[in-house]
């Protein structure tokens, strides 16, 4: 019977974030269950956007992973990492060795904003801006033009938070965190002065949280500007806050605040904008972006309720020399699996995985996190997205609704891993990269030095 001493349930997990980490201690959780988990991930690296997307200077929020060891620790637990999903190991190949496929990917991408000269030089997606300056192996050698005085972040959530924010930084904080030493030292060279955050709807409809938002108002050395006339809500937003949660008036009352308190005349100023949308990035001779077209927008009620906003006959142009657009993730498809392209997730019903055409859930395949639901909520969303994904394991183990691989032997992958991939990251080998470092990090009273190449790391734990 699978679940036994005898016949391990064996699931693979694909993504080492913390949706694939939830559901792995979910899974140990079921008492009465005998479970094998192997987690892959193609970096060699585990724990996904808690190291490569978290702000380096959240290093509380960062704080989960010890969650996470807790987790892989367990008798039962193997790492694969290094190992890239349709490179060294395909969903077929793995419907050969697990009874379940979970597939926790995140969500890779930044959506696209349509507008003229969104393209230009100097204009880029935040996804990779925040890979770069937190050590992603992948861009590590982009460049970003910080000669430039102004930079706007175009959207308001706490991606756009964040970008702002470590604009905004001074070198002393930045020497805190963890930030990849290469980007320290751009950041320490940087002339941008001006940053311009902008939100397309009111104060009330802001993406990001209170505590980031309130954040702001206490960097070393950076004003934050609202305009009292854009602080102010709308009859609409108003008659909304009836029924807002703590949260919102939150928002709005540090809004305000901003808005009514003069600047201390520190060097770098944040600018919040809001009901405001770029219609086009304008550029010079040689296509570099020298400034932003926007337009004012109010807003309207839905049939549904929500609040959407529409532009009026009012125009303003932003100087601004590099732009960072922070309007939303969206995952990539995973092949030989059906991707829904209009949602950016893989097609699911409550975490199994489901024919887009038919409905018919292809048995042993499920899905957890940003890929299963899009972007939305914080690392501890996460939480209950992938309990839910493995009560439909459970209940489909129950109902003997599983693959039947032809060889359930945990040493068959391990073999075949290894003829494939032979610089593939052991849990053991992460463990001792982590170690590395942390030392490195205590030599320049810092929290990490982190390796930010694959064959760095590699180098390093094969020492």
């Amino acid at each position: 019977m699978i679940g036994t001493e005898t016949q391990p349930l064996r699931v693979a997990i694909v993504g080492a974030g913390p949706a694939g980490f939830y559901s792995a201690e979910h899974l140990f959780k079921q008492k009465n269950l005998v479970i094998e988990i192997d987690m892959f991930d193609r970096l060699p690296t585990p724990f996904g956007l808690v190291r490569a997307g978290v702000a380096p200077d959240h290093q509380k929020i960062k704080s989960v992973v010890k969650v996470f060891d807790r987790v892989a620790k367990k008798p039962g637990f193997r790492f694969f990492g290094n190992v890239e999903l349709g490179k060294h190991i395909s969903i077929s190949e793995m419907m050969n060795h697990y009874h379940q496929v979970v597939i926790s990917t995140g969500a890779q991408t930044d959506r696209s904003l349509n507008i003229p000269g969104i393209g230009l030089e100097g204009s880029h997606p935040a996804t990779e801006f925040v890979a770069w300056y937190n050590g992603h192996p992948d861009f590590r050698d982009l460049e970003f033009d910080l000669s430039k005085e102004s930079a706007a972040v175009i959207g308001i959530g706490n991606v756009a938070v964040d970008v702002a924010r470590i604009l905004c930084r001074t070198q002393g904080e930045l020497l805190k965190t963890d930030i990849a030493d290469y980007a320290l030292e751009a950041l320490r060279e940087s002339k941008v002065k001006n940053v311009y955050m902008l939100g397309r709807r009111g104060p009330a409809q802001g993406a990001f949280t209170s505590p980031e938002l309130k954040e702001l108002g206490e960097m070393e050395d950076a004003d934050v500007i609202v305009l009292p006339e854009e602080a102010e809500l709308d009859p609409i937003s108003e008659a909304s806050m009836v029924d807002a949660d703590r949260g919102t008036t939150r928002k709005v009352e540090i809004i305000q605040k901003f808005a009514c308190t003069d600047p201390d005349g520190k060097s770098k100023k944040l600018h919040l904008r809001f009901l405001l949308s770029p219609i086009e990035l304008i550029g010079d001779a040689e296509g570099q972006v020298t400034s932003m077209k926007c337009v004012q927008n109010e807003l309207y009620a839905t049939e549904a309720g929500t609040l959407r906003p529409q532009p009026i006959d009012t125009f303003e142009d932003i100087d601004v020399g590099l732009v960072f657009r922070s309007i939303g993730y969206r995952g990539v498809p995973i092949p030989d699996l059906p991707f829904n392209e209009s949602w950016g997730v893989i097609n699911n019903e409550a975490g199994r995985i489901t024919d887009q055409e038919t409905g018919q859930f292809e048995v042993g395949c499920y899905t957890a996190g940003w890929i299963k639901r899009g972007p939305s909520g914080v690392i501890g969303t996460n939480k209950p997205d992938a309990a839910e994904t493995v009560d439909k394991m459970v209940e489909d183990l129950a109902a003997d609704l599983v693959n039947q691989p032809l060889d359930p032997n945990p040493a068959t992958v391990e073999v075949l891993i290894a003829e494939r991939q032979p610089d593939y990251f052991s849990y053991a080998d992460w463990l001792r990269l982590d170690q590395l470092e942390i030392e490195n990090g205590q030599l320049v009273n810092r929290p990490r030095v982190k390796f930010t190449s694959i064959e760095e790391m590699i180098e390093a734990v094969k020492r």
